[in-house]
This record gives structure tokens, sequence and C-alpha cells, in this order.
């Protein structure tokens, strides 16, 4: 009986894999660094510590402009508990393909790659924790759902230790 239950499941899973909402299903979808992140955006996100604990909210205004051959980014992040932080980015495609980008609490800069409507983005970040700085080494992941939203999942390490993971929202509003 199990088996049917779940050859019955496999089939109609399977069987809708080719139903999409999107008009735009099958199309490669490029992400796009500089288009997307040019003009006025929103985002909302979470913290999510590894080893338990409370989960941190926050929201960002961002403003992104064409400056030559950059892109600056203005992030302005506001926190469930009052908090503010600000980063302003420097991003540049490189000759290969790749990006490079610069903030001043990112040591060593940025290094992205964009794969079709997907964008990996990995740097060190100097996070001020109580009287400290720490750094962590975030690995993001953004993938560009269509020409408004984009998600990022980012994974968090200390000394190569798992210590969180932060979830976005992005919503181009210009």
């Amino acid at each position: 009986m199990r088996r049917r239950a779940l050859l019955g499941l496999l089939l109609c899973l399977t069987g809708c894999a080719g139903l999409s909402a999107d008009p735009d299903a099958g199309k490669a979808r490029q992400f796009d660094v500089a288009g997307y992140f040019t003009g006025r955006l929103k985002a909302w996100g979470i913290v999510e510590p590894r080893f338990g604990g409370t989960v941190r909210q926050f929201t960002v205004e961002l403003e992104g402009r064409r400056d030559g051959d950059d892109v600056v980014l203005d992030e302005q992040f506001l926190f469930s508990d009052g908090e503010r932080q600000q980063r302003l980015w420097r991003v540049r495609r490189q000759a290969d393909g790749s990006y490079r980008g610069e903030a001043a609490d990112v040591p060593g800069g940025a290094a992205g790659r964009e794969d079709g409507a997907s964008f990996s983005w990995n740097y060190d970040l100097d996070l001020k924790v109580g009287g400290s700085s720490w750094r962590i080494a975030f690995r993001d992941w953004m993938f560009r759902i269509d020409d408004e939203v984009v998600l990022n999942r980012a994974f968090l390490r200390k000394w190569g230790i798992p210590v969180g993971e932060v979830t976005i929202a992005f919503r181009k509003l210009s």
C-alpha cells in the first residue's frame, strides 16, 4: 500500500513538473547584476543563528547607480532591535565575466559570478559583535525570480564552522 501511494505521488509530481504559471518558463533568464541593482530597491531578511537563539529580522533600503564601469550600491539596514548599519559597495564586471566588489568592512573584497539566473557572491565581512569585531565568511547565492524579485541565501562561517544563515528577498522599486 505504501509503495502504491508513493508511486502515485511520484507520478503526480512528475506529471505536474511541466506546468508553470510563469509565461517566461523555459526561457533562459540572465541575472544581470548591473541592471538589477541599478535604481531603488527594498529588501526584507532574517538572520538565523546555527546553534539556535533569536532570529534577527531586518529591512534594507538600497540605491544603486552606475559610475563609469562600476555599480555603486548604498545599502541602509534597519534591524528589528533598532540597530542601523550602512554598507557602500562598488562592484565591477571583470573581463572574464566575473565580478569584483569592495566595501569598507569587506577585507580583500568580494568575488562573484553569474550563471544564468543565479549569482554567487563570496566575501569575508567584519561584523561588530558586542564590543568586538568578528570576521565572518559569507557565501551568497542569489536567484533572479523575475524583473522585480531576487531571493538570496547566505551561508555564514567562522574558522570554517557554520555559524548561521541569512535569507533576503529583494524587490526592485524603479
